[in-house]
């Protein structure tokens, strides 16, 4: 796994309390992850979620995930755990918004350590979340501790690809996403049989280098403005991010970064 130094919760709280959430929001949608409503529906079905099931989603951001598998999977009720205020106060709104608030609660609190009982959730959630949090293995264990025996770990995340990042290009990636670290497909298998699961989809998706493209072409062509009003018209700033994006793209091509599926079965 590759790691840089002072990058921490901290800069991933000011992410998404401020306009750097927002900009993700605006180019991925409500649901923030690579592939949208495809790649929900791709884990779920992998991950054999059904109708009644109980779910906890760890890094739930704003809930969409919660409220998609509410609404599509028939989840009976879901527990999302988040550290940024900013972003459950608004994943409570839109809860009460869409009528989905009494089958949806949040707690503000480190995935690692979310203080909910132990083997209480049919299924732990994530999608491409856990790159934000330093200690990986650490949050494969919280969710392995929140399974119940025959529950299944169900979670996509931003990974390292097979043709491995450089030191220097592993050093701009993650201090511009402000990634702590990033896991690889290996690495996270490993992570999950070391907490006594059993592992039945590792494997990369496929859809980074096609989105990335997308969210590019989004916004030289359509979402400029809307851009560069939430960052406040700041020109060089918008050619700052852009950079690096391109940067981003180039890694996706060159099979240097990746989206990872991962399903692991608590025996």
């Amino acid at each position: 796994m590759k790691r840089i130094e002072n990058i921490g919760l901290p800069d991933v709280q000011a992410v998404y309390s401020g306009p750097e959430g927002d900009l993700w929001e605006l180019v991925m949608g409500e649901q923030i992850h690579i592939g949208g409503f495809a790649s929900s529906m791709d884990l779920a079905e992998r991950a054999g979620i059904v109708p009644g099931s109980v779910g906890i989603d760890l890094c739930c951001c704003n809930g969409a995930g919660m409220r998609f598998l509410i609404r599509f999977r028939g989840v009976a009720e879901m527990t999302g755990v988040d550290a940024t205020e900013r972003v459950v106060e608004l994943g409570r709104r839109r809860c009460r918004d869409e009528g989905l608030g009494e089958q949806n609660r949040f707690l503000v609190a480190d995935a690692t350590e979310s203080g909910l009982p132990g083997a209480s959730a049919d299924f732990v959630w994530g999608e491409d979340a856990w790159c934000y949090v330093e200690d990986k293995d650490k949050l494969v264990a919280e969710a392995a501790r929140l399974v119940r025996p025959g529950g299944t770990v169900a979670f996509t995340d931003w990974v390292e690809g097979p043709a491995g990042l450089s030191p220097e290009e592993a050093e701009r990636l993650l201090r511009f996403m402000k990634f702590p670290g990033i896991q690889d497909i290996d690495g996270y298998s490993a992570a999950l049989t070391a907490c006594g699961l059993e592992v039945s989809v590792a494997e990369d998706t496929g859809r980074f280098p096609t989105h990335i493209d997308l969210y590019l072409e989004m916004l030289g062509k359509q979402l400029t403005y809307d851009a560069l009003k939430i960052i406040g018209f700041d020109l060089e700033m918008m050619g700052g991010m852009e950079a690096e994006m391109k940067f981003m793209q180039t890694l996706a091509h060159q099979k240097k970064i990746a989206q990872g599926m991962f399903v692991a079965t608590r025996p």
